[in-house]
């Protein structure tokens, strides 16, 4: 079992020393050493419900589908997925678990890993290491696997572990910034923990939790509202989905997400929005295929309605746009979600094409069993190599369990209130 990691009282306004890394021996001891917080005093937030300043805005708690094997196949079932598909996760789950690597994290150049036969194309972000670790977990999270329970269970507790062992913490953050992974590698580690303690409500997630949300509190740009490369960076949209995805993660799990960060995140949506909502660019206003998807996405989460004109006309383009066949998988992975949670015969067109379609590609034969890999894809297929595009593949084929759909009721009606 993890060690006493339970949160002690958090501060409102968060204050930045330098950081301290919180490492332990070995991996059967790899929790946080219980952080020495300063006393609080009046500082400390209030024992309180109305205290938590968590966001209405945020729609659904949509965890549900993941429970048992046979809810996640009747939803399947029901979503559009098949055998092939479901054939297709167990599948990729075998060979994400094959990669990792002794310490309990994974690498982007998965041939650092237990497995001693060679795979063909790592990625080159070797540094990356708490981005790779958090994307791999995701998947089994996904089916899931925690390290509670499942087939998996101890290949997520090792690597939640050493998500907790790499925490660098400083004051009442904690954080998983890195050398090649930047702000992005925070935000994909920020939702597995979250998601792992929305999951299980193990009380020694707590702590490691809500330091990492603190973290991108911390980090937003003060200004524009979004994040970046690093702290406080005026920020871009790609970077802005991963954070606002983990403080989402972190909003189901009922941990503390100040209002005003998320607010913030929104004024940065408005900044970069073009076609009244409808497309989103990098840093600017555009419409790129990829930051539209995130965008529109980010806009589902954070309140608009189904039959706002904005993200009607952003959905038709989705629609028309159509899956990425040359291994954008970025964009894949975000427009799959709008199009399931759209639901009706805008999910139809799109799951039957990309569902069949990323069956067929999946690596059958040799050390690349249960993988993917897309030759010339988007910039996360070099730089992530076969781990990235095996992890966002299967994200993909597990959408019809892995969020519930937003707009359906009994996902909305689990909207948190001030």
């Amino acid at each position: 079992e993890f060690e006493n990691t339970e949160l002690m009282p958090v501060e409102t306004d968060i204050q930045t020393p330098e950081p301290v890394e919180v490492a332990a021996n070995d991996l059967e001891q790899a929790a946080v050493k219980i952080v020495e917080f300063d006393p609080l005093g009046a500082t400390s937030m209030p024992n309180n419900p109305s205290a938590l300043a968590t966001v209405g805005a945020f729609t659904g708690s949509a965890l549900e589908g993941r429970g048992s094997a046979e809810g996640r196949a009747r939803l399947a079932k029901a979503g559009g997925g098949s055998d092939a598909s479901e054939a297709a996760v167990a599948l990729a789950l075998k060979w994400i678990a094959s990669r990792q690597a002794p310490d309990g994290g994974w690498n982007f150049n998965h041939n650092l890993s237990i497995n001693p036969v060679p795979c063909p194309d790592p990625g080159s972000a070797e540094k990356a290491r708490n981005g790779a670790t958090g994307l791999a977990l995701l998947p089994f999270l996904g089916s899931g696997q925690t390290h509670k329970e499942g087939a998996y269970k101890k290949q997520v507790y090792a690597g939640l572990a050493y998500l907790i062992r790499s925490m660098k913490v400083t004051g009442n953050t904690g954080g998983w910034h890195e050398a090649e992974g930047s702000m992005y590698s925070h935000g994909i580690a920020s939702i597995a923990m979250c998601e792992a303690y929305a999951m299980t409500h193990d009380k020694e997630l707590l702590a490691p939790a809500q330091l990492c949300l603190n973290y991108i509190v911390y980090a937003q740009d003060p200004v524009g509202g979004g994040w970046r490369y690093s702290p406080r960076q005026a920020g871009d949209t790609s970077a802005v989905g991963w954070q606002l995805m983990a403080l989402k993660s972190g909003h189901m799990a009922y941990l503390q997400v100040p209002q005003g960060t998320v607010l913030g995140a929104m004024k940065f949506l408005d900044s970069v929005q073009s076609e009244s909502g409808a497309k989103y660019g990098y840093t600017g206003p555009g419409g790129g295929q990829s930051t539209t998807a995130v965008g529109l996405l980010c806009r589902m989460y954070l309140g608009w309605k189904k039959d706002n004109p904005g993200l009607q006309r952003g959905v038709e383009f989705i629609d028309k746009t159509g899956p990425s066949k040359s291994g954008n998988m970025y964009y894949n992975y975000y427009a799959t979600q709008i199009c399931r949670h759209n639901e009706g015969e805008v999910w139809e067109r799109w799951n039957g094409s990309m569902r069949d379609w990323l069956v067929g590609q999946q690596a059958k034969d040799g050390a690349k069993a249960g993988s993917w890999y897309f030759r010339g894809g988007d910039h996360g297929c070099e730089r992530g190599g076969r781990l990235y595009c095996t992890a966002m593949s299967t994200m993909i084929l597990e959408v019809y369990y892995r969020h519930l759909p937003i707009y359906r009721k009994q996902a909305s009606d689990e909207e948190f209130k001030l």
